[in-house]
């Protein structure tokens, strides 16, 4: 795992971190497990259900419980990384350190976005009651993209292209 420095935000001072989470190898085998599980693929599913107007893309949705059965090792090794970049992240914030003692991971997604395809509206994931309890949201590229594909967060006008093993809390 190797921090790295993202572009200063244009707007505001950001709490986003990142990380190239290593080897990038990791990366192909989330792609292969991706593709061999076709049965699990679902069009781009958002918080009131499909909407390919608002989101626009193939997911599999990974509940926690699904990253300890056979054949889901990939998802593990993956949420094991997530984990070293959650701690080295705490530790850049003092007040976290004090005040979390405790987190759960909730279920999450393996996306893919073909040329063209993207999410259409500005995005957040403290969109409603069901989901105010989140504190971290945690994002890694599995491949670089050439041409177009970043990611806009609008309240700091920062734009991150995607870079294969890059992830962002």
């Amino acid at each position: 795992m190797e921090r790295v420095i993202i572009p200063k935000s244009n707007l505001n001072p950001t709490f986003i971190s990142s990380w190239i989470i290593k080897p990038t190898s990791l990366c192909d085998d989330l792609i292969d497990y991706f593709e061999l599980n076709l049965s699990k693929q679902k069009k781009g599913v958002i918080g009131f259900g499909v909407n390919t107007e608002v989101k626009d893309s193939v997911d599999i949705t990974i509940k926690p419980k699904e990253i300890i059965i056979p054949g889901n090792e990939i998802l593990k090794q993956y949420i094991e990384k997530i984990f070293v970049c959650h701690k080295d992240y705490v530790s850049q914030w003092s007040f976290l350190k004090a005040n979390s003692k405790k987190y759960e991971i909730g279920w999450f997604n393996l996306q893919r976005y073909r040329p063209g395809q993207h999410f259409k509206e500005i995005h957040t994931e403290r969109f409603s009651l069901d989901s105010l309890h989140r504190v971290f949201v945690f994002m890694t590229y599995l491949n670089d993209v050439q041409e177009g594909g970043s990611t806009y967060f609008s309240n700091y006008d920062l734009e991150i292209e995607p870079t294969k093993g890059l992830t962002l809390i």
